[in-house]
């Protein structure tokens, strides 16, 4: 069995690629880790990352945004002193002040879900030249468009890139190599 070539240095990179990456998510939550996954990503691997996710849902009270947008200063400290967690306050900040602009966007649009697959009315989005490997890219313009809009609603540390990856992630973007036994997930 193949997969894109990312996903074969670690078993646990393995089995997210082979479970979760690029996978259709429609679930409220999900949508809220991973974008908070990708908010803590920046500046490292995306393995250390996933070895720390498991402290890091405990630490935020398993990505509940609504339990996490009501955090304090005291739960900022809190965070940074719980075992196994990535330890900046900035990205912790980020990841509070995300949780409630995410609130927001799900009163206007009655699910976050409902707002962030309005970007490509419901469609999974595949690129050939990325599945054959000739081209590969960093962000592109709906990454551009969908950080501009974030960024617009209050949300930070949501670049282009890191939307581009969180894109990637929740199944938006299905940039799996052609080769890959994923190539063809809806």
């Amino acid at each position: 069995m193949r997969r894109c070539s990312w996903a074969e240095a670690d078993p646990i990179l393995q089995k997210y690629h082979d479970e979760e990456w690029g996978c259709p998510v429609y679930e409220d939550e999900v949508h809220f880790e991973a974008l908070s996954m990708e908010v803590m990503q920046c500046g490292l691997s995306w393995l250390t990352v996933l070895r720390k996710r498991d402290a890091m849902r405990l630490a935020f009270s398993f990505f509940s945004p609504e339990a996490v947008a009501e955090y304090d200063d005291a739960d900022v400290q809190r965070i940074i002193r719980c075992d196994g967690v990535i330890r900046s306050e900035r990205k912790i900040r980020a990841v509070i002040s995300n949780a409630k602009a995410f609130l927001r966007v799900k009163e206007e649009w009655g699910t976050f879900s409902s707002y962030i697959w309005s970007f490509t009315d419901g469609k999974v989005m595949r690129y050939p030249s990325h599945a054959a490997g000739t081209e590969t890219v960093s962000r592109n313009e709906l990454s551009d468009l969908i950080s501009a809009d974030l960024k617009s609603r209050g949300f930070s540390f949501l670049g282009s890139v890191t939307v581009y990856s969180y894109l990637q992630s929740v199944g938006i973007i299905n940039d799996h190599l052609s080769y890959c036994f994923r190539s063809q997930d809806p």
